[in-house]
């Protein structure tokens, strides 16, 4: 993917390439993939924190190992190389302009200088300008800021030529039909297509969307996968230091992976046996089981963040991240030792909304990648990812005798019918009924 005259090193600045990519004569399947590959892309760049570039692209392509990396690599290369050209053609001050932006955020000297991410990445179109503004004035988290926006740019390929700032309640039922019908969408990802649709028409458009009758996607009820104790064992001994913690904690508490994430030093209540779980999902706050099991490796744990806590203030980093209010109210709580991440990152990473340069929590991609690599290597046959400890736990806990009630508060679940899904996996689901051809075949 080397490019002439540039740096794999260096970053490239090609705010638009979706237009480019819709002028580009190409065929409209083949931009259409390539569309999905370069938003995945630049998705896994805002994740690292770190602007676009080919080294980066290399190793974006190298974590894909379970598929066939030749498309998205094509997908890649249009967009680099497009962007050379886009720099080339560009006038004489905005090519410099470029030039001076990209040698500056390459400059180790004046990393600390560059400008907040959010505040140099508003959107290219007008309509998605608009839409940039609108999600930031309200104060909606970056994570929902890149799901609207993708979901627009999805939008704004069914509808063209037309623009999405023409786009009305009928346009948005039509899309949403699509997805059902065409594209098989479960009925989740159409309630969030709905969410950003609706967002972008009342709140960035400022127009009534009006009644959307629309074609409503099937609702599935998937079995869980689970794993047994023997397998978590398995998979527990593939795992060391850091990444075993987080998988037994994950289990053991049967936390969400963000709630994981984004555990602090003082969400641990050693004498209580609690850990807090505070903001988790639909922002709700609850208690669970801190297992006596790992207190010795907690405590150890903690006490090896300190010197990093204490490297941290003596290079008067700021302090962690915050909730916005909480932050205002205490500006200085950030660089409290209770505040810091129970999870940190080993690398600072770049703040997008206050461009500060400060120690993150631990990348979910990291960790979900970790616990890939060790399903792996203990030759399990089920797919696993971090979010099955959760499951795992609250089938055990069920086969246990725990009562469902109990496992409902301790999952965070609104409804207790949704904790009844794991009844469905324990090992002798309802009241132990065992097949009628174990009674007659004796083997």
């Amino acid at each position: 993917m080397a490019l002439p005259g540039r740096s794999e090193n260096q970053p490239v600045s090609f705010p638009d390439w979706n237009q480019a990519l819709a002028d580009s004569g190409l065929p409209e399947l083949q931009q259409q993939h390539f569309r999905r590959e370069i938003i995945a892309f630049l998705s896994h760049c805002k994740k690292r924190h770190a602007p676009a570039s080919i080294i980066l692209a290399k190793q974006y392509l190298a974590t894909l190992p379970q598929q066939d990396p030749t498309s998205s690599r094509d997908a890649l290369r249009w967009f680099f190389r497009s962007a050379l050209d886009a720099s080339a053609d560009a006038p004489g001050d905005r090519a410099a302009a470029v030039r001076s932006n990209s040698a500056r955020l390459a400059s180790p000297a004046n990393v600390d200088r560059s400008p907040p991410a959010a505040a140099t990445d508003l959107g290219g179109p007008d309509w998605e300008r608009t839409l940039i503004a609108a999600i930031r004035s309200r104060g909606l988290l970056w994570r929902t800021e890149q799901t609207y926006r993708a979901w627009v740019h999805r939008f704004a390929v069914f509808i063209r030529p037309r623009p999405p700032a023409t786009a009305d309640g009928t346009d948005l039922a039509a899309f949403l039909s699509h997805l059902a019908v065409h594209q098989r969408a479960s009925a989740s990802t159409q309630r969030q297509a709905l969410n950003a649709l609706v967002f972008f028409l009342q709140e960035a458009l400022r127009r009534d969307p009006g009644t959307l009758e629309f074609r409503h996607a099937r609702a599935r009820r998937r079995i869980p996968s689970v794993l047994s104790r023997d397998e978590c064992q398995r998979l527990f001994s593939q795992l060391s230091g850091t990444n075993r913690l987080m998988a037994e904690l994950m289990y053991g508490a049967g936390l969400r992976l963000m709630e994981l994430l984004r555990l602090r030093v003082h969400h641990l209540d050693f004498d209580r046996g609690q850990i807090r779980v505070y903001a988790g999902k639909g922002d709700k706050d609850r208690i669970t089981i801190l297992p006596e099991s790992l207190r010795p490796a907690l405590l150890e744990h903690l006490d090896r963040l300190r010197p990093l806590y204490r490297a941290d203030r003596e290079a008067a980093l700021p302090g962690v991240w915050l909730p916005e209010g909480l932050a205002r109210k205490y500006q200085r709580a950030g660089e409290r030792w209770e505040f810091q991440w129970l999870f940190p990152s080993r690398e600072l990473s770049l703040d997008v909304a206050t461009g500060s340069r400060r120690r993150h929590h631990v990348l979910d991609g990291t960790f979900q990648n970790a616990i890939r690599l060790a399903a792996q290597a203990a030759g399990l046959t089920k797919r696993v990812t971090p979010h099955v400890l959760r499951h795992s736990f609250a089938t055990h806990l069920l086969e246990n005798g725990t009562d469902i009630r109990t496992v409902q508060d301790l999952l965070g679940h609104q409804s207790v019918e949704t904790t009844q899904i794991y009844t469905h996996v324990m090992q002798r689901p309802g009241l132990g009924v065992r097949s009628p051809l174990d009674r007659i075949v004796k083997r």
